[in-house]
């Protein structure tokens, strides 16, 4: 058994060209027309692709851009952060605990840009300065 494309018997591959010869005018002409859109809709497809492809490409890059700068403002800033918390950290005298933790810590909670809800800890925070605790 041998498989192929087209018509297996000569006498139906001969009644196929039969039937596309007595095709009318006007339906092989709209076929030739539709197969020519067709192509031309494929290539701008393919076209459009391609500059979606470069597109994201470029976004993609530009991204990567931003977030390497912003990583490394966020290390500068931190690498900052740590020194002047080192330095200060020289100055400890006794009794200026709570002034440290308050340095530390966010009492306001409007100007709070955390996405995790920390009034809680505040409030305790506030309370113990407040009121110490008693050994």
């Amino acid at each position: 058994f041998k498989e192929s494309n087209g018509p297996t018997d000569s006498y139906a591959a001969i009644s196929q060209v039969d039937r596309l010869q007595s095709e009318p005018e006007s339906i092989r002409k709209w076929r030739e027309e539709q197969k020519e859109r067709l192509e031309q809709l494929d290539a701008n497809s393919r076209k459009q692709e391609a500059e979606w492809k470069e597109k994201a490409i470029k976004e993609l890059e530009e991204w990567y851009a931003r977030q390497d700068e912003k990583l490394q403002k966020t290390k500068a800033s931190n690498r900052a952060a740590e020194e002047a918390f080192v330095n200060d950290a020289e100055d400890i005298f006794p009794g200026t605990e709570w002034e440290r933790v308050a340095q530390l810590c966010d009492f306001n909670p409007k100007s709070s840009k955390q996405a995790k809800d920390v009034s809680r800890m505040r409030s305790v925070l506030i309370s113990l300065k407040q009121a110490p605790l008693v050994r």
